[in-house]
């Protein structure tokens, strides 16, 4: 919800600082999550007076201006074909940002003359869509007086975020009433000026009293539809609304003051009486055009507004593009309706179709605000259009059934934590609007359907009071030891957080939602949202890879050499939800120096060793695991594996991204990446809380090298588990340390780690065991060099 504090100040009369309004917003409940100054970018624009008009002496279509900016005459090259001598428009100067084309000004040369800075259009400075010339000031406009000044732009844009119970605050009104019981202001009265009419009053009329119990109409004839006021225009065009005529803008403009959605119709372009009713069977009812140029798909549970031939209007979301005001239009129908809350959410859900109308009407509209927001709209079309308004047609009746509640004062700080006193909390009550009896049965306003029990009114009574001003208070301490409550599962993810973060690891917190195109590459996405907040938010993540390397991405983009980034989180896959790791690798494992050389981008290697340090942090039995390939068509074939506990149970996939995906993802360079299955690491066992007795081998081991004639095709990993495996009770470890190829031969080098027991070893007994070695390798293919 956005409005300008000019806007405020029409129904608020207040002294307050902007600071004072947006801190006070904010302690009321009604988040501030900007305030933006649109005039704050034309600072440097000025009015400025055209003293000279001259033809360019090398180009017919440009003039040589001189213009006065308050600072003295500047030579100026334009091709605005209204430019001319006498003329006060808005010149930028050298330096100036001109927005609406993204370039900073500076002295040029255009066909070899000098100008210094430009004369601007509309469109140049994001104030409307006319390019056709740069814009034209009264002849009075004060020359050298900044743009924003002359043509109040500085009024600041407030945006704020409106909770769905809130919807008296979908209106700068209500927002205004919100302050005033916050004591920022007095709210000021709302005169409504009746409009009475001439003659009968529009055919309308409601069959639907579910979807649509109350539909009122007026008609005008004789309106001449053209632009708004400036000012109007202006507050619209700052709250990112384009104007569009006066008889549109008038609708868009009570819709945001009063909260009110109106809805005109050219009454030429109907055919017989408007009727609401449900919409017919897709058969019987051709696909709906709506404003917005698209075409939808109507169902029977759907209200819409329809003449005699065709539906106008999906009733309380979007009008239709056939009955739509324009120029030439001279009769009006004017509709104030009341829509059914529920039923505007099914219909804007299914359709997934979004409007300024549907978030006011889906919140619920104040039933009783009917005939006062028909005589402000009427009244504003009569003044603005002209015209000769008919009588008000009232179909239907609108619920305003009135709810009241018993209420106790002393509920304030049994159930809000804050002693307040009975006058001031009737005083709080009575300025939102509430009646209060003597035997406090207190009755909430028409506009506040949210109201249910004095539990809401204790919540009215403390957000107006300050809920800062709710004293601090420790719960009661239950006697004894408390019992530990994190699950395994959370215990795990401490643990692997925790090392992830010692070795240097940036956590991420990623959407887990995603665009088809982000999904597709690992798979797609087996859960869709039916109502997703955009396109691009559609997809439940198969992978927590595509998130992280988006981010990787933005950090590539704003000068990052490296990124190390992981995120836990949740894979949601099309049996369950999965508990995962993901860590992606990005940049320069090792920046360039003077020592180092070259800079050192990430490989599978790295991304392995994070792998396998995560998994042990993870309590996984590491000497069990096996390395396979096929970790996915996301990953680079042949610089990417998996580690396996056995053929089937997978615990991470590890390795180099493929180009493909890196592309999908703007990502420059390689990529390592890894996705630890935390949800298949086998639970250790209870053991209880002791720990084995530390006992120190009291012999030193004993270290053996072989280097052994290998097939091309061994994997590196086999040869090292049959070593490792050939006498389980003395082999420690085993590690490869050398690898390298000559001639076609294959040649692979092993350090292994014997450790004796209570006595060291005999010549015998290291020559058994080197023979055991040599035979498991040989099982495998590989041969002991000489």
């Amino acid at each position: 919800m956005k409005f300008t504090l000019s806007w405020l100040h029409d129904h608020l009369d207040t002294t307050a600082s902007l600071d004072e309004i947006v801190t006070g917003l904010t302690r009321i409940g009604l988040e501030v999550e900007g305030v933006d100054n649109p005039g704050a970018k034309l600072a440097a624009f000025k009015v400025a007076r055209v003293l000279t008009a001259e033809r360019h002496p090398q180009a017919d279509k440009l003039q040589v201006l001189s213009v006065d900016a308050g600072d003295g005459p500047l030579q100026v090259v334009c091709g605005a074909p209204n430019a001319r001598a006498g003329m006060i428009g808005v010149f930028g100067p050298p330096g100036a940002y001109v927005p609406g084309s993204g370039f900073e000004l500076k002295v040029a040369a255009i066909r070899g003359v000098e100008s210094n800075g430009m004369m601007c259009s509309t469109r140049e400075l994001e104030l409307g869509d006319e390019h056709d010339g740069i814009i034209e000031l009264p002849a009075d406009a004060p020359v050298g007086t900044p743009y924003p000044d002359y043509a109040g732009l500085n009024d600041a844009v407030i945006d704020v975020a409106i909770t769905p119970n809130r919807q008296d605050c979908m209106g700068v009104r209500g927002i205004a009433r919100d302050l005033a019981a916050a004591g920022l202001g007095t709210l000021k009265a709302l005169n409504v000026e009746l409009v009475s009419g001439e003659g009968p009053g529009p055919n309308v009329r409601t069959d639907d009293p579910e979807g649509c119990p109350a539909f009122y109409a007026q008609s005008v004839t004789g309106v001449a539809n053209g632009p708004a006021p400036e000012r109007m225009r202006r507050r619209l065009t700052a709250i990112g609304q384009k104007p569009i005529s006066a008889l549109v803008d008038i609708t868009n403009y009570v819709s945001v003051d009063l909260g009110r959605p109106l809805h005109v119709y050219d009454r030429a372009k109907l055919v017989g009486g408007l009727v609401a009713r449900k919409a017919k069977q897709t058969d019987n009812e051709p696909p709906f055009t709506a404003l917005n140029n698209k075409d939808y798909i109507l169902s029977p549970d759907m209200t819409v507004i329809s003449d005699e031939v065709r539906v106008h209007d999906i009733g309380g979301i979007m009008g239709g593009e056939h009955s739509g005001v324009s120029d030439t239009t001279t009769e009006v129908i004017i509709e104030c309706a009341y829509f059914d809350p529920e039923s505007i959410a099914r219909t804007g859900q299914k359709l997934m179709l979004t409007s300024d109308a549907r978030q006011r009407f889906e919140r619920g509209v104040d039933p009783a605000f009917l005939d006062d927001g028909l005589a402000i709209a009427t009244r504003l079309v009569l003044d603005l259009c002209g015209g000769t308004p008919s009588e008000v047609t009232r179909a239907g009746e609108p619920p305003l059934g009135m709810r009241s509640y018993a209420y106790e004062p002393t509920l304030a700080e049994t159930l809000g934590g804050l002693a307040i006193s009975a006058n001031r909390q009737r005083a709080i009550l009575e300025s939102l609007g509430f009646t209060v009896t003597d035997e406090w049965q207190v009755t909430p306003p028409s506009w506040r359907r949210d109201v249910d029990g004095p539990a809401d009114l204790v919540e009215e009574v403390i957000r107006i009071e300050g809920i800062d001003n709710v004293p601090s208070v420790p719960l009661p301490r239950v006697p004894g030891v408390a019992k530990p409550t994190a699950t395994p599962e959370q215990k795990l993810e401490r643990r692997v957080r925790r090392a992830a973060a010692a070795r240097g690891l940036d956590e991420a917190v990623t959407w887990s939602f995603l665009s088809d195109a982000d999904a597709a590459p690992f798979g797609g996405g087996a859960w869709t949202v039916a109502n997703p907040i955009s396109e691009d938010l559609k997809v439940m993540r198969p992978s927590l890879l595509p998130g992280l390397l988006s981010a990787a991405a933005r950090n590539q983009k704003r000068g990052a050499g490296t990124a190390r980034l992981l995120e836990i989180g949740r894979r949601y896959l099309a049996d369950a939800e999965r508990a995962t790791l993901g860590l992606v690798l990005a940049g320069d494992r090792r920046h360039r120096g003077w020592q180092s050389g070259k800079a050192q981008p990430f490989d599978a290697f790295d991304a392995k060793a994070e792998a396998l340090a995560l998994l042990a942090a993870a309590g996984a039995p590491l000497e069990n695991l096996q390395v396979m390939g096929d970790a996915g068509d996301a990953w680079h074939p042949g610089q990417s594996g998996t580690l396996r506990l056995g053929p089937k149970t997978i615990l991470a996939a590890f390795g180099m991204v493929h180009p493909n995906v890196l592309k999908t993802f703007d990502l420059d360079g390689a990529v390592a990446a890894v996705e630890l299955y935390l949800d298949a690491i086998p639970p250790k066992r209870a053991t209880g809380f002791m720990r084995p007795a530390y006992s120190p081998p009291t012999l030193q081991p004993v270290r053996r090298d072989f280097a052994f004639t290998v097939p091309a095709d061994l994997a590196a990993d086999t040869l090292f588990r049959a070593v490792k495996g050939a006498d389980k009770a003395t082999i420690t470890a085993a590690r490869v340390f050398d690898v390298f190829e000559r001639d076609g031969d294959k040649s692979m080098a092993i350090e292994v780690i014997l450790q004796p027991g209570d006595k060291a070893f005999v010549e015998a007994e290291l020559k058994a065991i080197a023979d055991r070695i040599v035979a498991a390798a040989a099982k495998q293919g590989a041969t002991l060099r000489g």
